[in-house]
């Protein structure tokens, strides 16, 4: 099951639920029982590597695996 994220729109405050991808954007009841109403917001997530360590490159890195991203095999894109 898929974790989603809901901000308040009262106070801006971000929880985590669990639920399934068919109950995605039904209704959330306040956790804290205020009454506030909660909106799915949209949640990114963080990936490692040279770009998360303070490189200056926007692009991502390229990482090989058995058979490449590129479609190419490990070793002959240059990347």
């Amino acid at each position: 099951m898929p974790i989603y994220e809901y901000e308040s729109i009262e106070d801006g405050e971000v929880i985590e639920l669990m639920r399934p991808m068919k109950d995605a954007d039904a209704p959330v009841n306040d956790p804290a029982g205020r009454g506030r109403t909660f909106r799915r917001k949209m949640s990114v997530f963080g990936v490692s590597g040279a770009a998360a360590a303070g490189a200056a490159s926007a692009a991502p890195a390229h990482v090989h695996s058995a058979g490449c991203g590129c479609g190419r095999p490990h070793g002959s894109c240059g990347l």
